[in-house]
Parts: C-alpha cells; structure tokens; sequence
C-alpha cells in the first residue's frame, strides 16, 4: 500500500496514462491545468503488483539505456516543478523500484550539460547499494537546447522531450506575511507538491519556509493534541507553526523517517528558488548565519569545489508529534524569546 501512495505525482491526463504507467513524472500536467477539476486517478494493487513483475528488459547496469528509456516514455513536452530544477522518476523492473531523476542545473544547462541519475530506492532499513550518475553532454550525443524562457529540449538517440521550468518569476508573498527585518529570497514549490516563500530573518539570522496559502495547499492541515499553535499535513507530515502576528504558517518540522529515505517528503531543503535568486541575496544569508563559510561558496551556497551546497534546513525532525512539545513551549512562550529564534535554537540542538 505504502508504494502505491508514492505514486502520486502521475500526471491527470488521459493520455499520458497510456503512454507512462511505470514512471512517475513531477511535471506531465504541463498539457494540463494544475488547477484541472477532473476525477482522480484510480490506483490499485493489480497495477503495482504488475509492474514488479516486469522482468530484465531494460539493462539497468547503462546508464544511456536508462536514459533513452526515460526519454521515450515521456510525453513531448513535460514540466519540472521543483525549484532546483529536478525532474523525477521511478519505474520497477525485477521487484525493484528504481529512482531518479533529470537535473537542469541552472549554472550548466546553458553549458549544454545536464546530469542524470537513478538507483535502487532506499527501503528504509538499506540504503541503495549504488548509484547510476552521469553527465550528458554534445561529446555523449546528447543536445540540450535552450528554446524559450525557462523552456529546454533534449535529445538523443532520435528521442526528443521538452522541459518546461516551472515558471515562479511573478510569485510574491502577501505583504503581511514578511516582516520588516525580513527579506524575501525567492518562491519554493517542493516535490511534495507544496509552495512556499524563502524568506530570511536578518535580524535573529534564521531562513523560514513559509507555506504559500496563495493558491491551493495540497494536502489537509490538521490539528494535534497538544500542540494548539501548530497544524500537521495529514499527507506530508509536515508540520505548521500558526503566526498570527503575521498571518502566515511558517514550516518547523517534517517527519523523520521521509528523510531517512529520501523521498519526496523529505522537506524543502533541497528545492532552492535557484532560477529566481536575485544576485548575491542568498550568499549573504548563508554567510551571516555562518561566517566561517564566507569566501568558501558562490551565489547559491554551492562550494568551490562543487562537492557541498551549503543547507538551508530550517526545521526539525520528528518521529512522534510529541516530539514537537518543546516548539509548542517556544509557541507559549514567545513574549520571553522570539519564536523565530526559539525555533532556530531546537533546529541547532536537535541536530
């Protein structure tokens, strides 16, 4: 059952359902209003049990095989909504579930490169045993070709897929919803499927997510026992601190155990607003949080080396939402100690 649910990000089309069933794309509905009120996708065990029986067609071992694989089962032209620019997928071949992804890195998509990985999905208790990374590039035969705003083709091996960015340039947060020693950094839309604006504090020096309450939230935001200054997202798990000074919903925590996999519920920590980040305002976040970094990284907290993008993780984890009775504490307590750097205090002790 637990499979079947991470199925989620399939597109609502009609069509695509009979091109892709072994793939989940992130952004398939570019054919399709995000918006479209049509009825949901019906998924069932028979299809998933199916699909774990497909056996050795694909050689998984090549990484070029892999890739026009993915290429051909895709649509013409598909959109990637995560900000850092990852097109994911997974397909199941001899009861394994395979993950990966696409990435359009915003500093070397212009050079013609881009970067493709996929492994065997994290079961929790094992981590995958390897990982298929590669490069792509004109010397590999493959052309990525920039051919509008924010709009890249790629092609190889007589496959061609357009990837429409997904396009945040206009998002701003409501004016109340960012306070006057704040900065907005840029949009988020995360691969769970929520929004949010990146915001930075420079007087207590801590990043928030802030839940994007403009357009629809997928997910139902439910209360706890306990925690009365708090809402939990019953699909993501991830937890809310209601601030009614400014009217906004500022993310404190994400369940434990999705970033033990790495899955799409992992939190936002690595779906940065890159394509939307105005000049130096990232780097100078990064360093006055932590001036030993200064000179080390570029723009968009990236070392020199490439190894290490400095993490903008402004949040806990937890496994129990009793785990979250200390940031109900900063919460009732606030007139003794900011919230904001009560919360940035959990985030530096728990970690």
């Amino acid at each position: 059952m637990r499979q079947l649910l991470l199925m989620r990000r399939l597109s609502d089309c009609a069509l695509f359902a009979l091109v892709l069933m072994a793939i989940s794309v992130a952004g398939s509905s570019v054919v399709c209003a995000q918006e479209d009120r049509t009825l949901p996708r019906l998924h069932t065990n028979e299809q998933y049990v199916k699909e774990l029986g497909n056996r050795g067609a694909l050689d998984v071992g090549d990484v070029k095989s892999v890739f026009r694989y993915v290429l051909a089962s895709l649509p013409s032209r598909v959109r990637v909504f995560p900000t850092e620019n990852y097109y994911y997928f997974f397909f199941y071949q001899d009861g394994i579930k395979y993950a990966g992804n696409l990435r359009f890195d915003v500093e070397a998509r212009d050079m013609g490169l881009l970067s493709f990985a996929y492994f065997k999905d994290s079961t929790g208790w094992q981590e995958s045993d390897r990982d298929h990374y590669a490069v792509f590039g004109p010397n590999d035969g493959v052309t990525l070709e920039k051919t509008g705003e924010l709009v890249y083709r790629v092609q190889y091996a007589g496959e061609s897929v357009s990837f429409e960015l997904h396009d945040l340039s206009a998002v701003r947060p409501p004016p109340n919803a960012v306070a006057d020693q704040e900065t907005y950094l840029g949009p988020v839309f995360d691969e769970s499927g929520l929004r949010f604006f990146l915001i930075f504090d420079q007087k207590h020096r801590v990043f928030h997510y802030v839940l994007d309450e403009t357009v629809p939230v997928n997910d139902e935001l439910i209360s706890v026992p306990g925690l009365t200054h708090f809402l939990i997202g019953r699909r993501t798990g991830f937890a809310f601190h209601t601030d009614r000074d400014h009217n906004r919903r500022i993310l404190i925590a994400v369940y434990g155990p999705n970033v033990e996999v790495n899955n799409y519920l992992d939190g936002p920590f690595d779906q940065l607003p890159d394509n939307f980040i105005k000049g130096e305002a990232l780097r100078r976040a990064l360093v006055l949080v932590n001036p030993a970094i200064d000179g080390k990284i570029d723009r968009l907290g990236i070392s020199k080396d490439g190894e290490r993008r400095e993490p903008v993780a402004s949040y806990v984890e937890y496994e129990f939402t009793e785990d979250l009775a200390r940031a109900e504490k900063c919460a009732i307590n606030k007139s003794k100690l900011p919230i904001y750097v009560c919360l940035e205090a959990i985030n530096q002790d728990l970690r």
